[in-house]
């Protein structure tokens, strides 16, 4: 079953869907409902996001980009709990970004692209769990069963492709278990860490709006 928060589902999980739309959202990310994974949960609902290098007219948000740096996050949830996710509401992100050449060889890429996740969740270095009371802006989350990967690559084109002869990419997956209803301060978070692959400045923030 997939779901986007109707009236015929808990009440638990139409909260959830309900508390994404009031992330506050960098106006360079664009955000937006896309079509969840089947049958990894009884209900689930995902948000796809792309940093954008300009604007054009359309509203609608793929499950994959041709721009350089572009993200998923799915929620899931079991009303039941699952054992490995240590609660009932799983969080699947998903980031990939271009990044320079210099950044790409660095060897410490993985643990520095790791931290930019673990951070914005309030996780400690080598822990699995948010410490108490920890804030993502003005939010409070808490997570637990914190884990994922971070991919590094280097693609070289031959022939009549175009684009550069090298492109350098940066992959990073990770799910987590969030103990709250309220999952607006998970996706500020994980556009934090996609902000932050792709080489963002501070900037402002602006409102996601109402599903």
């Amino acid at each position: 079953m997939t779901s986007s928060g109707a009236p015929t589902e808990p009440a638990d999980f139409r909260a959830a869907v309900a508390s994404l739309h009031g992330a506050r959202i960098r106006p360079e990310i664009e955000v937006g409902p896309i079509r969840p994974p089947q049958r990894l949960a009884p209900y689930s609902y995902a948000v796809g996001a792309e940093v954008r290098t300009g604007w054009d007219d359309s509203d609608d948000v793929p499950v994959d980009s041709t721009g350089s740096s572009f993200g998923r996050l799915i929620l899931l949830y079991d009303p039941a709990g699952q054992e490995a996710w240590n609660g009932t509401m799983r969080l699947v992100g998903y980031v990939q970004a271009e990044v320079e050449a210099a950044l790409a060889m660095d060897p410490l890429l993985p643990e520095v692209a790791w931290s930019w996740l673990s951070d914005a969740l309030g996780v400690p270095a080598g822990e699995t769990a948010s410490s108490p009371g920890a804030t993502s802006s003005d939010r409070t989350i808490e997570v637990t069963a914190l884990g994922g990967t971070v991919t590094s690559t280097t693609s070289v084109r031959y022939g009549d492709i175009a684009g550069p002869p090298r492109a350098h990419q940066l992959e990073l997956r990770a799910s987590w278990t969030a103990t709250e209803l309220d999952l607006g301060g998970h996706l500020e978070a994980f556009c934090e860490v996609l902000s932050a692959a792709a080489g963002l400045p501070p900037a402002g923030v602006t409102e996601l709006g109402s599903a």
